[in-house]
């Protein structure tokens, strides 16, 4: 039988499918300070950037089932199985281990000062007036701020253009220049310039209000309950990991409910949960399916 944690233990790493500098990365090394310091394990971060976060992701799962090697993932983990289908080099359902669901980050939709527009009806009906006019970028297609303008074409019956770039600052760059018209972004991301009035914050993707923008609605209230994205963040271990093994990790993940976890995580503008392994197991089971009906309905392709 395994032992939870050895006595005298080498470092243990958390595998983060991103370079150094992403927000996955940062999170990821709260993570690994955390939960270093809930069991007395050095938790060391292995950056293993690349393939849409498969080739890091792909490492977790042929890893050991020991507690040393665990994964940080974000909402590519959920989207990825809708989007790769059988060419991904993992079963996302089977060959892992869930621990806990440490935060979630609400999007927030924002459009250039230089749209008409103040709120969700106004930008609706600009849009339903000037069909294929207004222009939206994400980092990519099938990214999470993608999948939600694809949510709110559907769900407002609008025709808008999704414009494909290849990182998240290049679209903040075009938005903030007003070379499209709006986009979908994390809350810590857009928040300097939405207190700028740089852009204009219009509402959130979250069920409830985003603690730093307590003014703007979210997509319930503006009418549109159907555009619901908001990415999550937690870790992982390689399936057949022992269950004494992986509650104690979530034990330990759960300290981000208070604490300096807590106080980092909301001063980044992420809403943080420590959820138990069978709450976030059910909700990677939830995401999983909602984001598959929603790319197969846009006919989403990798990099299109």
């Amino acid at each position: 039988m395994l032992p939870l944690f050895a006595a005298a233990q080498s470092t243990a790493r958390i595998i983060v499918p991103y370079a150094p500098g992403a927000a996955t990365d940062t999170l990821g090394r709260i993570m690994a300070d955390l939960l270093g310091t809930a069991t007395g394990t050095k938790y060391i971060v292995d950056n293993r950037g690349g393939g849409a976060t498969q080739i890091g992701t792909r490492m977790v799962a042929a890893a050991p089932a020991d507690g040393q090697t665990l994964g940080f993932i974000d909402t590519a983990f959920v989207i990825n199985p809708g989007l790769f289908g059988a060419a991904l080099p993992y079963d996302t359902r089977h060959d892992f281990a869930p621990i806990s669901l440490m935060a979630t980050a609400p999007l927030v939709l924002v459009v250039h000062s230089s749209v008409p527009a103040t709120n969700m009806k106004e930008l609706v009906a600009l849009a339903k007036a000037q069909p294929d006019k207004l222009v939206y970028g994400s980092a990519g297609a099938g990214s999470a701020p993608h999948l939600a303008g694809e949510q709110l074409r559907a769900a407002a019956g609008i025709d808008i253009v999704h414009a494909p770039y290849r990182g998240g600052a290049t679209v903040l760059n075009d938005l903030l220049a007003g070379h499209i018209q709006f986009g979908f972004t994390t809350v810590p991301t857009m928040l300097q310039h939405i207190r700028a009035g740089t852009v204009r914050a219009l509402a959130v993707t979250s069920p409830a209000r985003a603690e730093q923008l307590p003014q703007v609605p979210t997509m319930k209230e503006a009418g549109l309950a159907a555009v619901d994205a908001t990415p999550l963040f937690g870790v992982i271990a390689p399936a057949k990991t022992p269950k004494p093994v992986l509650d104690k990790l979530a034990a330990a993940a759960q300290g981000v409910r208070s604490g300096p976890a807590h106080a980092r995580l909301t001063e980044l503008g992420f809403v943080a949960v420590g959820s138990t392994p069978e709450e976030f197991r059910a909700r990677i089971e939830s995401e999983i399916s909602k984001w598959a009906v929603v790319i197969k309905a846009a006919n989403i392709k990798p990099n299109e």
